[in-house]
């Protein structure tokens, strides 16, 4: 198992989030609610990106550089420019950055928005950091040592209730039309369906707090997911595909499924297959 890099003065994925807060704090709430028509950009239909995103990312990508000098970066807006950045994730160390999770509703003056960052050695993800810049909230993980949320630790309830109790986040985009029905027989079962809020940043930390009890997604793009799914691993949660494998951050498509709990993840899953 790889290891995490030591830092004297705290832990990796404190060191990642004061990164975050700096991009924060330089880049994006300056500019929140403020942007121009010049400063947001189609990069491709129906995704947006800001000056802050671009800014943010550079921000980011100069503070991680100091923590593990061999490691590649890897952000979504970079990679917008290089997709082939994307190639061989499995090899070496590389950091994953989202500079704002939910462009979309960044860009129209609304939240919620985050920005994310994540460590992965040879596909391990080993620590990540999640900030809500505006509720100045920070989730934090490191493989093996837990997950935190504002410095308290996050613990998974080993119960589940019975499906018609649960209450879940399930995303409409990019799901494939053959899921419609098992869809819509989930959303029948359980007791409440929230409409995703196209950040996942502000999403993972609800599951893994048991806010809601599991989120469906269907677009599985490493900076959407590696930093979250350590999170709600180190909290005792799980997130896997709906065939079972679990999430892995190579690997794109297939559906993507985490809840609070196993038995959740299997109760939920069971109607999914059905």
């Amino acid at each position: 198992m790889a290891s995490i890099p030591e830092h004297p003065d705290c832990t990796l994925s404190e060191a990642m989030a004061a990164i975050l807060l700096e991009a924060a704090s330089e880049a994006v709430l300056p500019r929140f609610q403020r942007l121009t028509a010049r400063e947001v950009e189609e990069k491709s239909p129906g995704e947006l990106v800001t000056i802050a995103d671009r800014e943010a990312e550079r921000i980011i990508a100069r503070g991680l550089a100091p923590l593990y000098p061999d490691a590649r970066f890897v952000g979504e807006e970079i990679c917008a420019q290089d997709p082939s950045l994307l190639e061989n994730l499995d090899e070496g160390a590389v950091w994953i950055v989202d500079p704002i999770d939910g462009t979309g509703n960044y860009a129209a003056g609304r939240t919620p928005f985050a920005l994310m960052a994540a460590l992965l050695v040879d596909g391990e993800i080993l620590a990540s950091a999640i900030l809500d810049p505006v509720a100045g909230r920070v989730a934090r993980a490191e493989r093996v040592a837990g997950a935190f949320l504002d410095g308290q630790r996050l613990t998974a309830t080993v119960t589940a209730p019975d499906i018609g109790a649960l209450k879940g986040i399930v995303s409409g985009f990019a799901r494939p039309r053959d899921m419609e029905d098992r869809v819509t027989a989930l959303t029948d079962r359980v007791a409440e369906v929230a409409p995703t809020k196209r950040c996942a940043g502000h999403e993972y930390p609800l599951v893994a707090t048991g806010a809601f009890d599991f989120a469906l997604y269907w677009r599985t793009l490493v900076w959407d997911h590696a930093a979250g799914v350590l999170l709600l691993r180190e909290s005792g949660g799980v997130a896997a595909h709906i065939d079972g494998t679990p999430y892995h951050p190579g690997r794109s498509g297939g559906g993507l499924l985490i809840a609070r709990n196993q038995a959740i993840w299997n109760a939920v899953a069971a109607v999914l297959r059905q």
